[in-house]
């Protein structure tokens, strides 16, 4: 039951995500458009509760209470970021506004960009391995809650690859080919500082 409802929270929050959107852009309603955009987080909560329910009717903890934790971790951490990152799109091509900003792709405002990112999945971990430690105490001696920490190391995996990934960029940042704005503003900058 609970693989079908993060299934159907996923299917769900991309539901809401293209009524809002569309209210906002294509009907001009820009309160119902937010309405609806505002209805996302309502999905995390049902989702939450119903694996809360499931433990507490006595489910044995499985990968399915795990997976819901990450899940709802993820979209705490990236949701609002997926929903702007959508909202410039369709305010560009469906409200006339200028295209979006693209994140920078070299140098140092790449490796600062990527550490932002980092932390986004920082938080994300943060509230699922809350959520799966409050499981485990929930469940205490009764069950076996080992499927349960094994998605808090999950979790931590996660977080470290991402902030290997993050401190390469920091570390080698990645150099503007020649003849790209990138590399003039990069070597007016050089200059400058002769």
């Amino acid at each position: 039951m609970v693989v079908a409802l993060i299934i159907a929270c996923e299917v769900g929050f991309w539901v809401l995500l293209a009524l809002g959107l569309g209210a906002r852009y294509l009907l001009k309603w820009r309160r119902t458009g937010v309405v609806l955009l505002l209805c996302e987080p309502v999905l995390e909560l049902v989702l939450f509760a119903v694996t809360a329910w499931d433990l507490k009717n006595g489910a044995e903890p499985g990968w399915e209470h795990g997976l819901a934790a990450l899940y709802i971790g993820y979209t705490v951490a990236y949701g609002h970021y997926t929903i702007r990152w959508l909202d410039g799109h369709a305010a560009h091509r469906l409200g006339g506004a200028p295209p979006p900003v693209k994140p920078p792709r070299y140098g140092r405002a790449r490796a600062a960009h990527e550490g932002r990112l980092w932390l986004r999945t920082l938080l994300g971990a943060a509230v699922a391995c809350a959520l799966l430690q409050g499981a485990v105490w929930y469940v205490g001696d009764d069950g076996d809650v080992s499927s349960l920490r094994a998605f808090q190391w999950a979790a931590l995996r996660v977080l470290g690859i991402h902030g290997a990934v993050a401190l390469g960029y920091l570390i080698w940042p990645k150099k503007a080919p020649a003849g790209t704005p990138e590399a003039a503003a990069e070597r007016r900058k050089q200059e400058a500082h002769r």
